[in-house]
């Protein structure tokens, strides 16, 4: 094998740069997805029918789209229908938050159903209004059963995230991919973008354990 880092060291500073943007990416993507996943799931437990409908036809779409094509669409059709010269980390804010958003708001309606309904009926019949019994009653509940499945989430976003250096999003990869196309060399600028993200990964898992125990504790 003929592994030379020397030839990279002093793009290495630039590639760790993309570091801000992967982090900016996937924190943003995340938080939207995770409101946006909350909404939809309160659609989808609603008796309103054109809600429920619309929640259950939403998730359907994403999650039977591949994600890459969801990205292109957004990114090459967005300027063609409005105008608008959307960048690549825009698109991808937008794309990641659609399609987590879909993926999310099964595992919260999962995490809602799984909560006594003895308690909604006892807070309903103390006159507890439904605002207020899906914020301080039944969804810390669920957000507490389902954290292992949103850190998942939270996972797979960040690794998924990789995707946007296909339009030109400077995160980790795609400066791995430009500082290789310099050097002549691939191996090395690659191989460091993967040891970035299993650290990263990693630091997210174990923040992830931390918080279950509290949890777990404080209940």
């Amino acid at each position: 094998m003929n592994l030379d880092f020397a030839r990279i060291a002093e793009s290495i500073p630039f590639i760790l740069t993309g570091i801000n943007v992967t982090l900016q990416f996937t924190l943003i993507s995340a938080v939207l997805g995770f409101i946006w996943g909350t909404i939809l799931s309160l659609f989808k437990i609603s008796s309103f029918k054109p809600l429920y409908w619309f929640g259950m036809a939403y998730t359907s779409i994403f999650r039977g789209t591949p994600l890459l094509v969801t990205l292109s669409l957004i990114y090459f059709a967005t300027p063609q229908l409005t105008g608008y010269n959307i960048s690549g980390f825009e698109a991808g804010v937008i794309t990641f938050t659609l399609n987590s958003g879909a993926y999310i708001s099964e595992v919260i309606r999962a995490g809602i159903l799984a909560v006594d309904r003895g308690q909604a009926e006892a807070a309903m019949s103390l006159g507890v209004r439904y605002k207020p019994l899906m914020l301080d009653i039944i969804l810390p509940q669920a957000i507490k059963n389902i954290l292992p499945a949103l850190v998942n989430e939270s996972i797979a976003l960040l690794k998924d995230s990789t995707l946007v250096s296909t339009i030109g999003a400077q995160d980790l990869l795609r400066r791995a991919q430009i500082v290789g196309a310099q050097k002549y060399v691939y191996f090395e600028p690659l191989l460091l973008v993967a040891v970035i993200y299993y650290v990263m990964v990693m630091i997210l898992t174990v923040a992830s354990v931390i918080l279950e125990n509290q949890l777990r504790r404080s209940s």
